[in-house]
Parts: structure tokens; C-alpha cells; sequence
């Protein structure tokens, strides 16, 4: 199991890299995250029942790493945020319910049973199973009930290695300190550290991992550089839209505005086109304006539509959303963005919040009703002129009006989305949109630009490799199987 001296340390990236790795070498690999709180979710299925369910993106990303398709045991317990205190509880795939921070820190203990079946069940096709975190072991006022952490890892009897992150400063101190805090029983649990993300001569730090070592007594399992190729993986959450402005934005020839909404949902929609080395997509925090230089704005997907229609107008986006389009400019919807692009939004039975009902942008004729029945599954889509499209649904309600005359996309056989008359503003409930290579290649057209050779899905995949290669360089893989003993 790897853990982290804190979030965003870099445990999803090398957990998906060790199972490349690791898969490389013959050896049956799977990923495994007890608990995890994020709005990117993916469609995984529910094993034998036929039916999918929801995971977390990362946990989706390292399956593609193991060369399996995922399931929901890899993820039995994910929170996806509704409001500041409050969070959806989605257990074995399905939503199990909501309930406020306090209130989950009572519940958790009651998903522990849930977390160590999934675990079995996943371990018992496996030959290997890594193991990832959520947050810190050293937030020792969460321990009572733990899941996440070493909860799990002492019940499951797992052994951990602490991950510590160099690049943000005083990973000595967060090492040690970890080793400080935890009791001695949960301090057993850990049979070594790695260093992630340095830059530089490693050989610099030789003094600083010795100090580790005499204050831990924990070995070194290896320095990890930073890893340039991860930023062409999918992020995992919205860590990393505190770096929002592209850094192609002043040569690329197509400029895309994405607002970072309250409950911002898998916005890795974006990433086919940030690979794209003549497109720069900007995340446009809240406070500041939406660019007026953008041909393209992008609305993303929400966990609260009604909500996040609420911060788009705080926050004066309306107005630049329709200013945009009022200067010629293209507005795409996505899942909740969609939702937002119409009329009205209504929630009679205040299933994403407490507001019942809102205007929407008024920029496409349809308006959107949620119901209970939740739409969680894998689509298989072309667009009305017949280019292929793969994807995945995740979404509450129903739309419909005059504009879904024009849909974006065939879904299992089924229109789906909608395009104004001049043909400036579409929506569609696909997630993967722009994941499809000839789609991409052709709405790119419109704007001048000739996308790449190389597909994205294979740019991933290539990604992976690449990570683990160095990981194959830089980790004392032999002592991480060595730690990795059979229960």
C-alpha cells in the first residue's frame, strides 16, 4: 500500500506506474483505493450482475495501467462532493446516499466489512495488489474509523510505504514527523519511504535520505525524478486546476476557456484537447473573467447543476458566456454543463441539492428535469454522420426540447445532446467526447487546426510505458516484492 505524508503527493501516478510496470513482468495486477473523494468518476462494472457502477478516474487509469477492464471492487467506497460540508456516499458503484462530514465520520466505520470484500474478491485473481491511500496517515484525529489509511492496511494486514513529495518543500520534516505521530502499531505497518518529484542531482539528497533513515529507522526504497511524462495522463482531481493557465495559450491557434465551477466533474474531458500542441485550454478560476480572445468556451460536467448555475452567475460568467456568443464565438456543454446550456433545470425532489429549480443560459431550447434513476454506464456513440465515438454516461435527468432535434451524438442507437439552430452551441451527456480521435481531428478543422498523428488513447498508453520505465530505474523494485508478501 502506498501512503502519502499529505494529498497530491503523487500516489495515484505511481501506483498507476508500478502497475505498468509490474504487468510488464507477467504478474496479474490490481489497483485498489479503499475510499476516495473526487467528482471524476468512470464507469466501471459491478461483477456479476451485468450492471455498472461508478470509481474513481484514477482508479479507472490504473487498470488501463494493469491491462484490465476495471470494476467496482477497485474503488468500493467514493464520496463525490455535493456542496462545502456535504458529500454523495457511492458504495460498491451504486449511490448509497449523502451525509456531511460528521455525519460520514460516524457512517465509515459501517463500510469497513464492504472495503475488505471488495479487497478479497480483487485479490483473489491477482498475483499483486497495489494498494492506494487517500490523504495522510498523520491526520491522526481521523483515525478512529479510518478506511482510507491505516485502518485498512492494519486490518487487511498490509504493509505500507510512506510516499513523500520533495517538490513542495520539507519532505523531511513530513517523513518524520509521520513516524512521530502514528502509534507504534500503525508505525509497524510501514516498511519504507520514497522521495517523488525531485529535479535535479539526486546524489544532493544522499545526506538528506540518511537522516530519514537514522530518525525512522525506515530504508529507502529509490527517488523518483518528476515524471514529464504524467502530463499526458489524465489528472485525478482538482489539485491540479490550481495551475489552470495553459502554457501555449500565446502561439496556439484555437484558445479554450474552461470556468472552474463549484462541483466541477470530470474535467479530464478537456485532456484530448491540452495534448493538442496547437490548442491551449485555460481553467478560468472563480474572480476572474472569462477571456474574451477564447473562440472556444467549454462548459464542464457538475455534480450540482442547479448549484454550479448559481456560481457561474456570482461570478458574472453569464454575462461573458453570452457576450461570447454574441461575438460569434462556440459554446460546448458537457453532462451538467449541457444541462446549464437551456432554459431551465428542475429538481422536484432536491436529488443534487436544496434549490429546486433554476433558469438556465437560455443557449439552447431544451430544459432538463432530474429524476432518481441515475444513467452510469459505458456508450457506444457515433455522431449523426456516422464518425465513431467511445464513451461513458454518468448523469441524473432527462433532456429535451426543440433543439435535440439536432443531436450531437447516436448513444447505443438513441439521439443524445442537442445544437442550436446556427449551429454555435451543442451539449451532449457523452463523457470521452474528444478522446475520439476522428472527432477531434474534425471539429479541430473548423478552426484551422490539423490535429496529430498520434491518437490519444495511444499517447496514454505511451505515457504509462514511459513512467514505468523510469520507475524501473530509479525504485528497488526487488524490495517493494519483497514487501509485498502473500497474506
Amino acid at each position: 500500500m502506498l501512503q502519502g505524508t499529505g494529498s497530491d503527493v503523487g500516489k495515484s501516478l505511481l501506483v498507476a506506474g508500478l502497475c505498468r510496470l509490474f504487468a510488464d513482468r507477467g504478474l496479474r495486477v490490481r489497483p485498489f483505493k479503499p475510499q476516495n473523494m473526487s467528482n471524476n468518476a468512470a464507469v466501471a462494472s459491478i461483477p456479476g450482475t451485468g450492471l455498472f457502477g461508478e470509481i474513481g478516474r484514477a482508479q479507472w487509469l490504473q487498470a488501463l495501467a494493469c491491462r484490465v477492464a476495471p470494476t467496482v471492487d477497485m474503488n468500493p467506497v467514493l464520496l463525490k462532493p455535493q456542496s462545502e460540508t456535504g458529500s454523495q456516499i457511492v458504495l460498491s458503484g451504486k449511490v448509497a446516499g449523502a451525509a456531511k462530514g460528521r455525519e460520514y465520520q460516524a457512517l465509515k466505520a459501517r463500510f469497513l466489512d464492504t472495503v475488505l470484500q471488495s479487497f478479497e474478491r480483487l485479490s483473489a485473481g491477482a498475483d499483486l495488489v497495489i494498494v492506494e491511500g487517500a490523504g495522510s496517515p498523520a491526520e491522526i484525529n481521523l483515525r478512529r474509523n479510518d478506511i482510507a489509511n491505516m485502518g485498512f492496511a492494519t486490518a487487511a494486514s498490509v504493509p505500507v510505504v510512506l510516499v513523500g513529495d520533495i517538490d513542495r518543500g520539507g519532505v523531511i520534516a513530513s517523513l518524520v514527523g509521520t513516524h512521530a505521530i502514528l502509534d507504534a502499531p500503525d508505525r509497524a505497518m510501514i516498511k519504507g519511504f520514497l522521495i517523488n518529484r525531485f529535479r535535479g542531482d539526486v546524489s544532493l539528497f544522499d545526506d538528506g535520505i540518511e537522516a530519514i533513515r537514522h530518525h525512522t529507522g525506515w530504508p529507502s526504497l529509490g527517488v523518483v525524478p518528476y515524471l514529464a511524462a504524467a502530463s499526458r495522463l489524465p489528472a485525478e482531481d482538482s489539485v491540479a486546476l490550481e495551475r489552470p493557465f495553459a502554457a501555449n495559450a500565446t502561439a496556439a491557434k484555437l484558445k479554450v476557456a474552461v470556468p472552474v465551477i463549484g462541483r466541477i466533474a470530470n474535467f479530464d474531458d478537456l485532456d484530448p484537447l491540452k495534448a493538442e500542441p496547437d490548442v491551449a485550454v485555460s481553467f478560468i478560476r472563480p474572480g476572474e473573467r472569462l477571456p474574451q480572445d477564447a473562440e472556444l468556451l467549454v462548459l464542464p460536467g457538475s455534480k450540482s447543476t442547479i448549484g454550479d448555475l448559481a456560481v457561474l452567475r456570482a461570478n458574472g460568467w453569464d454575462h461573458d458566456i453570452s457576450a461570447h456568443v454574441a461575438r460569434g464565438g462556440h459554446v460546448v456543454g458537457l453532462c451538467g454543463g449541457y444541462q446549464m446550456l437551456g432554459r431551465v433545470v428542475r429538481d422536484p425532489e432536491g436529488l443534487e441539492g436544496e434549490e429546486r429549480e433554476a433558469q438556465g443560459l437560455c443557449l439552447l431550447d431544451v430544459e432538463t428535469v432530474m429524476r432518481p434513476e441515475k444513467t452510469v454506464r459505458p456508450s457506444s456513440a457515433r455522431t449523426p454522420d456516422g464518425l465513431p465515438l467511445e464513451g461513458y454516461e454518468i448523469h441524473l435527468g432527462k433532456t429535451v426540447g426543440p433543439d435535440c432535434a439536432r443531436p450531437v451524438a447516436i448513444l447505443d442507437g438513441e439521439p443524445d445532446g442537442a445544437t442550436s439552430p446556427d449551429g454555435r452551441v451543442c451539449g451532449t451527456y457523452l463523457h470521452g467526447l474528444f478522446g475520439a480521435d476522428g472527432f477531434r481531428r474534425k471539429f479541430l478543422e473548423r478552426y484551422g487546426i490539423t490535429s496529430g498523428e498520434t491518437g490519444y488513447g495511444q499517447s496514454v498508453e505511451e505515457a504509462l510505458d514511459a513512467i514505468a520505465a523510469q520507475l524501473e530505474e530509479v525504485v528497488d523494485v526487488e524490495m517493494l516484492l519483497k514487501i509485498a508478501r502473500r497474506r
